[in-house]
């Protein structure tokens, strides 16, 4: 159970946000976290890649 409780823990930031977008009326941080979001999964998926200078040279 331990497991569970420790996934549960760690996914409820995400409801947390989801609440506050709601309620706060701020819908234009969506767009920004699934920017940051998209960014991360770029940068640890070519993190050890050959596609890592074609990357850098983006930025």
């Amino acid at each position: 159970m331990g497991v569970w409780k420790d996934m549960k823990s760690r996914f409820s930031i995400f409801g947390e946000l989801w609440a506050f977008m709601r309620i706060r009326k701020k819908w234009w941080l969506g767009p920004i976290m699934i920017f940051l979001v998209l960014l991360g999964v770029l940068i640890v998926f070519t993190e050890g890649s050959a596609l890592a200078p074609f990357i850098y040279a983006l930025f």
